[in-house]
């Protein structure tokens, strides 16, 4: 799960896993594999860095056998 914002300023968390694609234009818009679309205040850069900061997470908490 990711912390994002949208363009009102309200905080939520997105699940990333359902991050289908992500586009700048100017507005970030997250496109999720449901087909919905979220705008966000963050630069795609950003959400990007985010998830993939959230996979670092799961991988450390994954027990390796």
């Amino acid at each position: 799960m990711i912390m994002v914002t949208r363009l009102n300023g309200q905080e939520f968390v997105l699940n990333a896993d359902l991050i289908k694609m992500i586009e700048q234009r100017p507005d970030t818009i997250i496109t999720l594999v449901n087909g919905d679309h979220v705008v966000v205040k963050e630069a795609s850069r950003e959400v990007i860095e985010r998830v993939i900061e959230y996979g670092r997470r799961l991988r450390r908490l994954t027990p390796v056998d």
